[in-house]
C-alpha cells in the first residue's frame, strides 16, 4: 500500500498541516507502481527531500487506460448527462475551495511559488476553471443543418474516449485543472502524468475526487518520468487523444509518437518568446510595473513571460532606470515569507540551464545591467532578476526560451522597425503593447504573429478566452469554448425521410 505524506507547516503565511497519498490513483484508488520504485519530490528551496511518491511505468499506463476505458463506456460518456458531470466538477471545485490553503501550501512547498501568489491566484483561478467547464458540460451541442425537405441534417459532439495528457511543473495545479476540466465536461476519461517533480497538488486533488464521487476509472493520475510514461501515453493504441504542454522540444516527441501509433487527436502548447513592446506615448510607471510583473512573476518559469522588452528610443532611458528600480526591489526568498515575491527556480539543473544562458549572453557580447547572479544559499535554487542590454537580434538570450527571471532590454525607432523585431522568432505564443493611442495598439496586435496580444497589461488570463500559440508555439487552444471543440468528435447525421432511389 503507498504511504500517506503528512507535513505540519509554522510560517508566518501558514500555519497547520498538509496530507497527500502518495500512490498512483488508477481506477479511483491509489496504489503503488508496478515496481513498487518510488520518486523523490525536492524542495526547490532548500534542496532537500520532501517525499517521496510512487513511480509509474509502462505497466501502470497499462492499467489506467484500461479502467480509463471501462469506465468511458460504462459509466462516463455518452452514458452519463452532461448535466452530471457539471455536477461533479462543480462539487469538486467546491471541496477544492474549503481546502484552499492546504492545496496552496502543498503547491508553494511543491513547486516554489510565492504562497501569496498561489493561495491568491494559483488556486481561486483553477477552482474558476473547474466551475466554468462544469457550465459548459450540458451545453455541448451540435447543429441542425438545412438541406432539403426530404432529409434531416444534424451534427452530434461526441467526447472523443480516453484522453492521455501530459503537464509540465511550472504551474502545476493550474495546469492540472486547465486539462483535466474541458476533457471530464466533455465526457471524456482522463489519463494524465503530472511532471515528477511537482506533483502533490495533483495528488491531493484525487482525493477530493474520491470525496466527490466521480465514478473510478474517469479520472487517472500517473506519476512517473517523460521517457516511460510520458512515451507511454503519447505512443499508446488505446488512448484516442494526447494534450501536452512543455517545451517546443518534448512537443515534437510528443507529436512524432502520436503520429507513429495510432494518429492520436492533439493539442500542444509549447514554449515562447514574448516580446513586450513599449511606446513613446506609453504611461511608464503602468508599463514598468507590468513588465516586471510579465517576466518576474513565477520566477520568469511561465511560457508567455516577457522576456524580449522593447522600449522606444525616446523613453528608452526612463524605463530602463524605472525597471531597474522596480526589479532590486523584488524580495527573493522563501515562498512562505511574508513579503516574499519571487521563489527558487525549480531544480537545481533549471538553475544551471539559466546560469548557462547567462554566461552565454556575457560571451556573446550582451551587457548584464543587473543582477546575472545566484542568490542566497547554495542549496536554494534562487537567482536574482536579471536585466540584460546591448543585445544583438541573433544572440540565444534574444532568441531561446530560458524560463527563468531574465529580461533583454532592447531599443526600437518606429512601428515598423518593433514588429519587424518581435515576430522575428520561432514561437508565437503571446505579446504585448503599451501605448495610448488606440489606432496604433490595434494596427500592431493585429501585425503580432502571436495567440495572445495584451494591451496595457500583462499576464492577464481568463477561464473563458482562448489561448494559445502561432508558429512553434503550438496547436490548439486552451481556455474557452476553444478548448471544448478539442475535446469532442463531431459527426454528421443525413436521416432520409421522403426521398427514394430506384
Amino acid at each position: 500500500m503507498p504511504a500517506t505524506f503528512s507535513y505540519q507547516l509554522d510560517t508566518p503565511l501558514y500555519k497547520g498541516g498538509a496530507t497527500v497519498q502518495t500512490g498512483l490513483f488508477i481506477d479511483g484508488t491509489f496504489v503503488d507502481g508496478s515496481n513498487l520504485t518510488t520518486i523523490d519530490v525536492i524542495n526547490p528551496s532548500t534542496g532537500k527531500l520532501i517525499t517521496q511518491v510512487s513511480e509509474g511505468t509502462a505497466k501502470d499506463v497499462d492499467r489506467a487506460v484500461e479502467a480509463a476505458r471501462k469506465a468511458f463506456k460504462n459509466s462516463w460518456g455518452l452514458k452519463v448527462p452532461g448535466s452530471a458531470r457539471g455536477q461533479l466538477l462543480y462539487k469538486l471545485a467546491t471541496l477544492m475551495e474549503d481546502s484552499l490553503d492546504e492545496i496552496a501550501a502543498i503547491e508553494s512547498l511543491d513547486n516554489g511559488t510565492a504562497f501569496g501568489i498561489v493561495k491568491g491566484w494559483v488556486v481561486p483561478f483553477s477552482i474558476g476553471l473547474l466551475r466554468y467547464y462544469a457550465g459548459w458540460a450540458d451545453k455541448i451541442s451540435g447543429q441542425v443543418i438545412e438541406t432539403d425537405e426530404g432529409r434531416l441534417t444534424y451534427t452530434r459532439h461526441e467526447p472523443i474516449g480516453v484522453v492521455g495528457q501530459i503537464i509540465p511543473w511550472n504551474a502545476p495545479l493550474l495546469m492540472f485543472a486547465m486539462k483535466i476540466a474541458p476533457a471530464l465536461a466533455a465526457g471524456n476519461t482522463v489519463v494524465i502524468k503530472p511532471s515528477e517533480l511537482t506533483p502533490l497538488s495533483a495528488l491531493r486533488v484525487c482525493s477530493l475526487v474520491q470525496e466527490a464521487g466521480f465514478p473510478p476509472g474517469v479520472l487517472n493520475v500517473v506519476v512517473g518520468y517523460g521517457n516511460t510514461v510520458g512515451s507511454a501515453i503519447s505512443s499508446h493504441m488505446n488512448i484516442d487523444k494526447i494534450a501536452f504542454t512543455g517545451s517546443t522540444l518534448t512537443g515534437r516527441k510528443v507529436m512524432e509518437a502520436a503520429s507513429k501509433s495510432n494518429l492520436k487527436n492533439i493539442t500542444l502548447e509549447l514554449g515562447g518568446k514574448s516580446p513586450n513592446i513599449i511606446f513613446n506615448d506609453a504611461d511608464i510607471d503602468q508599463a514598468v510595473n507590468w513588465a516586471c510583473h510579465g517576466i518576474f512573476f513565477a520566477q520568469g518559469q511561465i511560457c508567455f513571460a516577457g522576456s524580449r522588452i522593447y522600449v522606444q528610443s525616446g523613453v528608452y532611458d526612463e524605463f530602463l532606470a524605472k525597471f531597474t528600480t522596480r526589479s532590486r526591489a523584488h524580495k527573493i526568498g522563501d515562498p512562505f515569507g511574508a513579503d516574499s515575491y519571487q521563489g527558487p527556480q525549480i531544480s537545481s539543473a533549471q538553475t544551471d540551464r539559466i546560469m548557462d544562458y547567462i554566461k552565454t549572453g556575457l560571451d556573446q557580447g550582451a551587457k548584464v545591467h543587473l543582477g546575472g547572479e545566484r542568490h542566497g544559499e547554495k542549496d536554494g535554487n534562487f537567482i536574482t532578476p536579471t536585466i540584460f542590454t546591448n543585445t544583438t537580434p541573433d544572440m540565444k538570450i534574444v532568441q531561446e526560451e530560458i524560463f527563468g527571471p531574465v529580461s533583454v532590454i532592447i531599443k526600437f525607432e518606429d512601428q515598423e522597425d518593433v514588429i519587424r523585431q518581435a515576430n522575428d522568432t520561432i514561437y508565437g505564443l503571446a505579446a504585448a503593447v503599451f501605448t495610448q493611442n488606440i489606432t496604433q495598439a490595434f494596427e500592431v496586435g493585429h501585425a503580432l504573429k502571436a495567440g495572445t496580444v495584451w494591451v496595457n497589461c500583462y499576464n492577464e488570463v481568463s477561464a473563458a478566452v482562448p489561448f494559445g500559440g502561432f508558429k512553434q508555439s503550438g496547436i490548439g487552444r486552451e481556455y474557452g469554448s476553444y478548448a471544448l471543440e478539442h475535446y469532442v468528435n463531431v459527426k454528421a447525421m443525413h436521416i432520409n425521410i421522403g426521398h427514394r432511389i430506384a
